[in-house]
């Protein structure tokens, strides 16, 4: 039996779009930071290291695509986004990239969050 496009299930999108960004950066760490501050080794090495997380965290999302997985995934990014909030308050230099990193692991949990509650069982 095929599912029409309507019943497909909502998880994937997100979970698509988390491995692509994750594999964004992982490989263009560069180019991601340039916008929004300073490239250093440190910036680019965190960047690849979060890359990571977010393929680790889509993969393991793919495999068990459960409440409870978009739930822990929903907390990590929220812990995620008030650490860069942190960092922003912390170092001047890194502000305007740390607030850009807060917004977007933000966004992840917000998007994580409605999955969970919209759905119930994704």
């Amino acid at each position: 039996m095929h599912l029409r496009v309507d019943e497909r299930p909502l998880w994937g999108v997100p979970v698509a779009a988390r491995l692509t960004w994750g594999a964004v950066l992982l490989l263009a760490p560069g180019r991601m930071l340039r916008p929004v501050g300073p490239t250093t080794t440190g910036a680019v090495v965190t960047l690849r290291v979060l890359g990571a997380r977010h393929v680790v965290q889509a993969v393991m999302t793919v495999r068990r695509p459960t409440p409870g997985v978009f739930a822990v995934g929903t907390v990590a990014d929220g812990l995620h986004s008030i650490t860069a909030v942190a960092l922003a308050a912390a170092d001047r230099r890194q502000r305007h990239a740390a607030m850009t990193d807060a917004a977007v692991a933000a966004a992840w949990a917000v998007l994580g969050a409605v999955v969970v509650r919209r759905r119930g069982e994704p």
